[in-house]
């Protein structure tokens, strides 16, 4: 399917893998970060995968930690609302053939509009503008090479996102909160309310330069997954030693080396988990050591595999 922008002459309904199927025709929802548009920062349209309709225009898109790509803003008549049938949350389909999109959020205060339309990578295409979906195709695997998302807690994310930003295919290292019943959290209601959510860092990394298994031994090698509810000197449910998997190989990696260390006499308490919703944290929480010249407290690099 050719489209270019601003040509939408007539439907063309594009035929569907068996994955496009499940999200686009049973509305189905992808796992968090696997999408190819989730970390995509690229300036033009995101279009209809079924159709070609025009939906977004890359302004509207922001990071909203949720693990999905974000828009807080659409084309005029482009989206049509469903509410689900539990009445908690609102369906969005392509408005011209009527394909699952995701959801939208209200209230949220993630941006001025104070809308987050949660899309899901799979239901969309993107488009430069005066560019073909296939030329696109051709120069996006040179210029921008796919990255992948990991999430780890093991107390303090200070000494967390210190020592795994030294790995060579690390691009970021983003200090936050996950896990946990209420949005938004702040660093003050972790620390003193019963809100459920982990210190952790979201690493996007280069699979080219580095792969998941690489950072998971790096985690379990900066902090000791022995201690319950705690790192060293601080305690507390939200210092828990957790890995938020955001693929079902991410999963089956972080299973396999919790099964070597345990044979090793080791005795884990890391938990496994799918990757939730991922917040980021305060300014001051990001680069921390960098930025106060300090070296981590509790956490430091110890050779275990």
């Amino acid at each position: 399917m050719k489209v270019f922008v601003g040509e939408l002459p007539k439907i063309i309904m594009k035929k569907l893998t068996p994955e496009e199927k499940k999200v686009i025709l049973l509305k189905g929802t992808e796992p968090p970060y696997s999408g190819k548009y989730c970390q995509f920062n690229g300036k033009g349209d995101y279009i209809c995968k079924q159709c070609g309709a025009l939906l977004y225009h890359s302004s509207a898109k922001f990071d909203s930690g949720s693990g999905w790509p974000s828009f807080d803003d659409e084309i005029p008549g482009a989206i049509k609302r469903v509410p689900d049938a539990d009445g908690h949350r609102t369906e969005i389909t392509c408005a011209k053939c009527g394909a699952h999109l995701g959801h939208v959020f209200l209230g949220e205060g993630l941006t001025p509009k104070n809308v987050r339309h949660c899309v899901n990578s799979i239901s969309l295409e993107f488009t430069p503008q005066n560019e073909s979906i296939k030329d696109f195709q051709k120069t996006s695997s040179k210029n921008n090479p796919q990255t992948e998302t990991a999430i780890f807690a093991g107390g303090c994310f200070w000494g967390i996102e210190h020592l795994m930003k030294q790995l060579p295919g690390v691009i970021s290292v983003i200090s936050g909160y996950i896990g946990g019943k209420t949005s938004n959290p702040t660093y003050e209601e972790v620390c003193t309310q019963p809100t459920g959510h982990a210190e952790a860092v979201k690493i996007i990394f280069d699979p080219h330069k580095v792969n998941y298994e690489t950072l998971a031994k790096r985690f379990f090698e900066i902090h000791d997954s022995e201690q319950l509810n705690r790192q060293g000197p601080d305690a507390g449910e939200q210092y828990r030693s957790e890995i938020f998997y955001t693929t079902p190989d991410q999963k089956e990696i972080a299973i396999k080396l919790i099964n070597i260390l345990k044979e090793k006499g080791f005795k884990i308490v890391t938990k496994v988990t799918p990757a939730t919703t991922f917040w980021k944290a305060e300014d001051y929480h990001q680069n921390y050591y960098a930025k106060n010249q300090k070296q981590p407290y509790c956490h430091f690099y110890s050779k275990k595999f």
